[in-house]
Order: structure tokens, then sequence, then C-alpha cells
């Protein structure tokens, strides 16, 4: 197979970017999208260029490292696929393809193909950890935690922290991203004490961070490489509501919010 790839280059986030064209030739539909770019990479460095930036590490879907805009679609047309399980079979012999970085505000290109996502980070930093003194460790299940509690836990903790979400709403809203991990630990029991500290911290990270306002296109669980539903945001609004209730103490828990 072979392509025609428009790939945005950028020296550093106060550069200015453009597309540059570069022809892939040889290139096995059994290949993985970054395998693809490594070829390239590889072309590239014997000819003395610059080779193509590009965020990778696990290379199996996990560890959310590969945000990648392949032809207007984050992680590209594959549904609940990063880029990294996108394989070149998905393309046309002789198709031309775009790649660019995630597009956001609060998402500066550092170089090339990659963006800082610190973020997200600072996102979840806000959240703080558990700080109930516990003593020693207790047999894991002492602690009984009713199971369609914890598959919902699970569901929300799937959330890999691609930032796909962002890069596909209009908005560039992060309340899917952020939902998710404040859900998987508000619902369980070890995360109540701090729930509604929580709420309240990592909301208003969010929205010092930049991002911009969810208004339902749920185009960020469309493009979700985990499937992470937007009721999630619900609960989260839910969340934030009682949780500025009992800020201001007019209610004293927030029983049945999970």
């Amino acid at each position: 197979m072979r392509f025609t790839l428009h790939i945005w280059r950028q020296e550093s986030s106060k550069a200015d970017g453009a597309f540059h064209d570069y022809k892939v030739d040889d290139v096995s539909p059994d290949m993985s999208f970054l395998e693809m770019l490594d070829v390239l990479n590889e072309q590239l460095v014997r000819d003395r260029k610059e080779p193509v930036a590009f965020d990778h590490d696990c290379r199996e879907g996990i560890c959310g490292t590969c945000s990648l805009v392949v032809n207007g679609k984050a992680h590209g047309p594959q549904t609940a696929a990063t880029t990294c399980q996108l394989h070149m079979r998905k393309f046309a012999d002789g198709q031309e393809i775009w790649v660019e970085p995630w597009r956001a505000a609060a998402f500066p290109v550092l170089r090339d193909l990659v963006c800082d996502r610190g973020a997200l980070d600072r996102i979840i930093q806000a959240g703080g950890y558990i700080s109930v003194s516990t003593g020693s460790a207790v047999e894991a299940n002492a602690t009984l935690v009713p199971k369609d509690v914890s598959d919902r836990a699970m569901d929300a903790a799937a959330c890999i922290g691609c930032g796909a979400c962002v890069a596909a709403c209009p908005n560039a809203s992060v309340m899917l991203f952020t939902a998710a991990k404040m859900r998987h630990l508000n619902l369980l029991p070890q995360g109540q004490p701090e729930r509604h500290k929580r709420a309240i911290a990592m909301v208003e990270q969010m929205d010092a961070e930049g991002f911009g306002a969810c208004t339902n296109h749920l185009e960020c669980e469309a493009a979700c490489p985990k499937e992470i539903s937007t009721d999630f945001i619900a609960e989260m609004n839910r969340e934030l509501i009682v949780a500025k209730l009992a800020d201001r103490g007019e209610v004293e828990s927030a029983g049945g919010v999970g």
C-alpha cells in the first residue's frame, strides 16, 4: 500500500505550523498507524531530515498517549480504538491522510504532533488523594461494595485520559474526562469522606485550565476509545450541586447521590 500524508509540522508552541506532504510506499495493511509513522521517520532519517515528533508509549490502547487527529477524527476512523490500534487496512490504497495534533487552547502544541496535556494531570491532582487514616491494610473483601456500584466505578475508571473527548468537542470541553475521574473515586466507599471537596476542586480546576463548556453535542462519547458514557457528566453535575449545597451547610450529606 502507498499513501500521501499531510502532516502538521511545528517547531515549538511559539512557532507557526503548517502541513507538510510526504509519500510512503510499501506499507503493510497489517501495520498500525504508528508503525506507518515509524516507517516514515526512518525514511526521513535516511534522507537526513528531521523526523516527525509524535507521542506513543504502550501501543496497546492502554496509556492514552497516541493523541492524533486523523482525517478530522480523534484517533482516526475506527470506533472504540486508539490511534495505535488503528491499522492501515482501514484506509484505501493510495488514499490521502491528514494528520494533526489535538486542537484546544488548553493543549498547546509542543512540537509537530505532540501537545501538552498536563491540564488533565492537574485536574486529577485537584481531586487529591484519599487522606483518611485507615491503619494497616485489611482484607480487601472486608469493605463490601454492591456489584452495581463497583461495575459503575469500573466503567468510569476505564478512562485512559487520552483527551480525545476534548479534541472531538466543538467547545473543547473536558467534562467527560473530569466526570469519569471524579465518579470512579466518589462512587466507592473509600472516596466518600472527601467526595464534596473533590467534586468542587476538580470542577474549579477544569474551569481554570480554560476548557470550554459542555453543550451536549455528544461528540466526546462518540470519539472516546473506551466508550465512556456521557451519563457520567450528568452525574457529575448532580454531584457538584450537592457538594455546593453541603459546603454552604444547606444539606448534611450527599446520601443517595451515588
